[in-house]
């Protein structure tokens, strides 16, 4: 799994444009920029929808003032459904970005899927948040629990930068 001062591997998601569906390249987006990654178990679930997400809403004001780029919302779940909750959820109306790792690539890549058949989830991911610098991690917040949402929150996050 990765961990602080680990450089990113190199991964496409998707995220929906103008036009669609458009690949992206983890390192296009994180390329001489400050960004924070926060990744959910699943799109339209319980404490993903009614505390991460608005967390991040309501913090987005203060990661800006701290010279934060572009803050993104990771899900394993299709481009629509990220582009539907985004809607949904206000997230794309306040400037969050909602991007699809469909393939869990990047996931599996930093070692944060896990499975929880009970529920119907397979390789999702777990709960964290990460503030990264120009690709390399300068911080990393994951909940050992993934129905939990403290660290990971947008106001845990802004506690360690």
């Amino acid at each position: 799994m990765i961990s602080t001062g680990d450089t990113l591997p190199e991964a496409t998601l998707i995220q929906m444009g103008a036009d669609g569906p458009e690949e992206v390249r983890i390192s296009d987006k994180t390329k001489g920029r400050k960004v924070v990654i926060f990744a959910v178990p699943g799109a339209y679930t319980g404490t993903c929808t009614t505390a991460h997400v608005p967390s991040f809403i309501r913090t987005k004001k203060q990661f800006d003032d701290k010279g934060v780029d572009e803050i993104m919302c990771l899900s394993v779940n299709d481009p629509f459904v990220m582009q539907a909750w985004g809607e949904s959820t206000g997230a794309t109306a306040a400037g969050l970005t909602m991007v699809s790792d469909a393939a869990s690539e990047f996931t599996k890549a930093i070692g944060m899927d896990f499975d929880a058949p009970p529920v119907g989830l397979f390789a999702r991911s777990k709960r964290y948040a990460m503030l990264v610098e120009d690709g390399k991690i300068t911080a990393l917040n994951l909940e050992e629990n993934p129905g939990a949402c403290g660290i990971s929150a947008g106001e845990g996050l802004l506690e360690v930068i």
